[in-house]
């Protein structure tokens, strides 16, 4: 599998970025990647399931984007900032209304699998839209409203407190510009393991597929806007 980490169990970022030399690994000392993004990243790569194409899994729970190319290999992985509310599901309308609009209830980045890349927005220039229709875009840090510390929280060991956005995902500078940029300037797939929903009704097909393997001896299942 060209994910040379894709078979282990739960292991550290670190671990598997040495594994990629040109992976970049920001997430705090410690932190582990679940199980759940493992598999399904492997699974993508089997299946083919991005189609060649670049894709990320982020993992709303642990606060963390893993980016991966198209073969498969690993990039980077980073703490990102979540909406702030918990839920998987997109409000209607939520996408044309001013972020001060926004209910709190409704400030939740969609679970789900999108196909997504840069295009235009209102008010912030060319953007990386994760899903354009919900209004969601992966970007840097938004430092405008200075009582929301987005930038502490980032940098933060725990992902506690990384449920601040309307809806976007948020990550370093650095980040951003020598992985995501580079990485999706032509598209790709973006995969957000859910808050509430489970497994099986986000990502059917993969579910599936991991039903059985488990049958087989594999492992078992684990639930999971600026």
């Amino acid at each position: 599998m060209a994910l040379a980490f894709a078979s282990v169990g739960t292991v550290s970022a670190k671990n598997s970025a040495a594994q990629s030399v040109t992976a970049v690994d920001e997430l705090p000392e410690g932190q582990t990647v679940s199980d759940t993004v493992i598999e399904l990243a492997g699974w993508v790569v089997a299946s083919k399931d991005s189609q060649g194409y670049p894709f990320a899994v982020m993992d709303k729970a642990a606060a963390q984007v893993l980016v991966f190319d198209g073969e498969g290999k690993l990039r980077g992985a980073a703490p990102a900032l979540f909406g702030s509310a918990k839920g998987d599901h997109t409000a209607p309308g939520v996408a044309g209304l001013a972020l001060r609009e926004i209910p709190g209830r409704d400030r939740t980045t969609p679970a789900g699998r999108f196909i997504g890349g840069y295009g235009p927005s209102i008010d912030a220039g060319r953007v990386l839209w994760v899903d354009y229709d919900s209004g969601v875009a992966l970007h840097p840090i938004a430092t405008g409203v200075p009582a929301e510390k987005r930038a502490e929280r980032l940098a933060s060991a725990s992902p506690d407190d990384n449920r601040v956005t309307h809806g976007c995902i948020n990550i370093s500078p650095t980040f951003y510009e020598q992985i995501v940029r580079t990485t999706f300037e032509r598209g790709g797939v973006f995969y957000v393991l859910p808050d509430k929903a489970s497994i099986a009704e986000t990502f059917p097909e993969f579910a599936e597929s991991r039903g059985a393997a488990k049958d087989e001896g594999g492992k078992s299942e684990r639930s999971a806007r600026k």
